[in-house]
């Protein structure tokens, strides 16, 4: 029988009274309940026996429990929903028997009594029975009912009044009853999100208001709004949001407040924006842009207008929601997910109209804003962030190529680089050059008119800015130097000097992106010809303060730049035609350290490690293991942290969850050697198998193994995320000595750089081992244990750098510490870890360091290495340490005679 003709003899059997057929034809049907016609079919006979006779239904049940004793354990399964949907409970009865009597006052008693057993046991199914049975009640019984709530209402426990106000919603929406009442429900979900919280007030009371012609206040409104936003939400709340056009965008957010301002006086604002809020495609198809250009047609002022506008998207919410669930603490720095299709629509309108001369920034700082992570969610808004990145595609000039090519170096959030990159891509297809060397013409000057120095005039005052590192340095003048903005600058010329401020951002962020870029150029067997090479990087205003840094070959000769031109050791001057960015691979200790002292002696720090930059070669152990190296095995590492980084160095990752789902391990491709690495890590369980996660089940913490190379064509590596059995996978690892020594090299360092940062042994808190105690061990041998090469470079740059120092005499470098003699006590700083002992009995003692380590006022020979300030800063600290004032660590230092 097909399912149609089983839903007739169904009915059939109803209709006759013969409740054996009836369990006969529901047995056929629930064998086939997982096709969807066989599912739709079972749930119209489970209505049809919910609304059998209370006689029927005791037979029914009869047959129910003698076929239940010789059934299979799914059978028994499905026939006790069968039995869960004819039980004759005593609410269901006195419903039943109540309208049966007429007597409303009984009805709402037991409807009452209904609802606190559905709370009680989580279980709405009879509640929602008894529901549609009153919505059959006639009009004039339909209003005694209301009135009966009514009565109840004043002395009902808060419970039974949303009951109430549930049957009066539902029987006699547009009657003058508990109208007031209703309203003051539906107003206290103001201030909720909307996911998970539409539980609190049933949709009927909604309804009811809209039904009876009456509006939803706007924050209401913006509850309902957000929750049809879920993918998860039902329908009746999407039919609520759909019944509320205005407000045209959701109140609560900066940009939103100020543009409902903008269309309750301006109606061709208010079009424009409801339109803005149909850009829920990928990206806008011919028909949507003709009629977003016959709107801007309408519209005065727009590009300034609306870029105020993306300026105050991601500010603090002006309406704070209240949290979801405990814990739930980056709920307010969430996109109200239906403001978010708006912003996208606001940007690619922006693509119609000339680009103003902050129109990039302000789009490439809105991509940051939208990609800022949340705890426990992720990124704030990916998709205002690609529509960002498609804006900055769609619009000419160099400053949205300038911002496209800054976010390729600074942005790690997979999906949206994937953008940015095809965006790139697409301009140098364009112009018939290669990605690299769009990046290249795609820097801005940013306002500089020479290598990192600018003027500006503001009447009778003035300013020169000057790059200093990643920094910048603003000098005032008027008839004299002056320490700070002059007034008559902040006064006559306010808008300038905003821009002014807005360049010094747009300057510090661009040199962070060149010099990551730049780290990154090691592996990318780069070469330039001499001409385009100067263009735009020696002589470029902005780009040549981090070139003439660094150490360049010219025709296979290293040289650098000081004394106005490039030179050589011997000082000689270099010119060429061919080239390369210097890496200290392959070339003698003796020519290393000779360009090390000519650095320091011209006091040039270099933006990243270079001419002291580690060199990682096989080791016996590797040449044993052959297609592996521990080296960095058996490490605990931070997940979020590790994660975070991994994306800055250019590697691919996941993050791990505790689930049962195959990952592949954080992967480096290394298209230009035709190869890929691997770093294979494991998410960190106790001995008992339990693994400490974030609220979104990714793992805290995790445990490092092998290091290997692959061709980069070969099939991917994968794990189950619980790490029983290790990766596995069909491609051969490379043999170690058969990978460039270039890339194994880098690669080794980006995972030593891993292990440096993420790892807990790092974390002067743990001394204590962490959770249970579990990383004591480990937390000892890393903090004070031996060192990797990192650590071995800031002990050869100390034991140089120590002579120069204040506090010199008072140090020195011996083996693994740095080992500082105060007033009070001795001390010993490890190089790797920046951890102390107290001598002579090697007492710990926990200094934690700021956030914002403060440089020391020292000549470094190059920029990046955290650590290495941390250290510095200690020894400072404890090289006075009479002078230290901090409780924490005074009651940590041993009373002295």
């Amino acid at each position: 029988m097909s399912f149609s003709e089983l839903a007739t003899a169904a009915r059939a059997a109803i209709a006759v009274d013969d409740m054996d057929v009836l369990f006969d034809v529901y047995t056929r049907i629930v064998q086939h309940v997982r096709d969807p016609d066989g599912s739709e079919v079972w749930g119209e006979v489970l209505d049809l026996a919910r609304d059998l006779s209370d006689e029927a239904s005791q037979r029914l049940a009869r047959v129910c429990a003698a076929a239940s004793a010789a059934a299979s354990e799914e059978m028994r399964h499905l026939i006790g929903i069968l039995e869960l949907k004819i039980v004759l409970s005593e609410d269901k009865t006195a419903v039943r028997t109540a309208i049966a009597a007429d007597d409303m006052d009984v009805v709402c008693a037991a409807m009452m009594r209904t609802r606190r057993t559905a709370d009680a046991r989580r279980g709405f199914d009879e509640w929602h029975y008894l529901l549609g049975k009153v919505r059959e009640l006639s009009a004039e019984q339909s209003e005694r009912l209301a009135r009966s709530c009514a009565a109840a209402f004043p002395a009902a426990s808060d419970l039974d009044q949303h009951c109430l106000l549930i049957l009066v919603s539902t029987v006699a929406p547009t009657l003058p009853i508990l109208v007031e009442e209703r309203r003051a429900r539906l107003d206290s979900l103001s201030n909720h999100h909307g996911t998970r919280s539409l539980s609190v007030v049933d949709l009927a009371l909604a309804q009811a208001e809209l039904t009876a012609g009456r509006t939803l206040t706007p924050e209401v409104v913006a509850v309902y709004r957000r929750e049809a936003c879920d993918r998860y939400s039902c329908g009746g709340v999407a039919e609520i949001a759909r019944q509320c056009p205005e407000p045209v965008v959701n109140v609560g957010e900066q940009w939103a407040d100020r543009a409902l301002e903008l269309a309750s006086t301006a109606p061709e604002w208010h079009d424009l924006l409801a339109f803005a809020r149909t850009a829920t495609m990928g990206k806008p198809n011919e028909r949507w842009e003709r009629t977003g250009r016959a709107l801007l047609a309408e519209v005065a002022a727009f590009e300034q207008t609306v870029l105020s506008l993306l300026e105050l998207v991601g500010r603090p919410r002006t309406l704070l929601l209240r949290q979801r669930f405990v814990g739930d603490l980056g709920l307010n720095d969430e996109y109200d997910p239906f403001n978010a299709d708006a912003v996208r629509g606001l940007l690619w309108l922006l693509t119609y109209r000339p680009p103003q001369p902050t129109t990039a920034r302000i789009v490439g700082g809105l991509v940051e804003t939208s990609l800022r992570k949340i705890k426990g969610v992720g990124p704030r808004n990916p998709k205002v962030a690609n529509a960002g990145v498609y804006a900055l595609s769609q619009l000419p000039g160099e400053m949205a190529l300038g911002e496209l090519a800054r976010l390729a170096a600074t942005v790690t959030y997979r999906g949206t680089l994937n953008q940015i990159n095809a965006a790139l891509a697409a301009k140098a297809a364009a112009l018939g050059v290669t990605r690299a060397e769009i990046e290249e013409m795609a820097v801005p000057a940013c306002g500089l008119t020479s290598v990192g120095e600018a003027r500006f005039t503001f009447g009778t005052a003035s300013a020169t800015l000057t790059v200093d590192g990643t920094k910048t340095v603003l000098r005032w003048f008027t008839d004299k130097p002056v320490k700070s903005v002059p007034a008559v600058v902040k006064r006559d010329h306010a808008d300038e000097w905003k821009e002014l401020k807005a360049a010094v951002k747009d300057i510090e962020k661009m040199l962070t992106a060149q010099v990551e870029r730049l780290d990154r150029q090691f592996l990318a067997r780069r070469t330039w010809d001499f001409r385009s090479w100067r263009k735009y990087y020696l002589d470029h205003p902005l780009v040549g303060t981090i070139a003439r840094r660094l150490l360049w070959k010219v025709d296979g000769v290293v040289c650098g730049y000081s004394g106005g031109a490039l030179r050589d050791l011997t000082d000689n001057p270099v010119d060429g035609d061919v080239v390369e960015l210097w890496h200290p691979l392959g070339h003698s200790a003796e020519e290393i350290l000779a360009w090390r002292d000519r650095l320091e002696h011209h006091t040039i720090t270099q933006p990243f490690k270079q001419a002291h930059r580690e060199i990682y070669l096989l080791t016996d152990a590797e040449r044993r293991t052959g297609t592996y190296s521990n080296r960095f095995a058996a490490h605990i590492l931070r997940q979020h942290q590790f994660h975070a980084l991994a994306a800055v160095r250019g590697w691919r990752n996941k993050l791990l969850i505790d689930a049962d789902a195959m990952v592949p391990p954080p992967v480096r491709e290394l298209p230009q050697w035709g190869i890929r690495a691997e770093f294979w890590v494991e998410g960190d369980r106790d001995d008992g198998g339990h693994a400490d996660v974030a609220e979104s089940g990714s793992y805290l913490r995790l445990r490092t193994d092998q290091v290997r190379f692959y061709p980069i064509d070969a099939p991917q590596n994968l794990a189950n995320s619980t790490f029983r059995g290790g990766f596995r996978g069909q491609a051969e690892p490379l043999p170690l000595a058969d990978v460039p020594e270039l890339a194994l090299s880098e690669v080794l360092r980006d995972v030593d750089l891993f292990v440096g940062v993420a790892s807990v042994g790092n974390d002067p808190t743990w001394s204590d081992g962490g959770p249970d105690g579990r990383f004591a061990g480990y937390w000892t041998d890393y903090g004070f244990g031996e060192l990797h090469q990192t650590g071995q470079t800031r002990r050869d740059l100390l034991t140089r750098l120590l002579p120069r120092l204040a506090i010199g005499p008072q140090c020195s470098v011996e083996g693994r510490f740095l080992h500082v003699r105060g007033s009070r006590h001795a001390y010993r700083i490890h190089l790797g870890s920046g951890n102390v002992l107290i001598d002579p009995d090697n007492r710990y003692l926990c200094i934690v360091p700021s956030a914002q380590t403060p440089a020391p006022n020292a000549f470094l020979p190059y920029d990046g290495d955290r650590t290495l300030a941390v250290i510095l800063s200690k020894a400072l600290l404890l090289a006075n340490d009479s002078k230290i004032t901090d409780p924490t660590i005074l009651r940590q230092l041993p009373v002295t005679a």
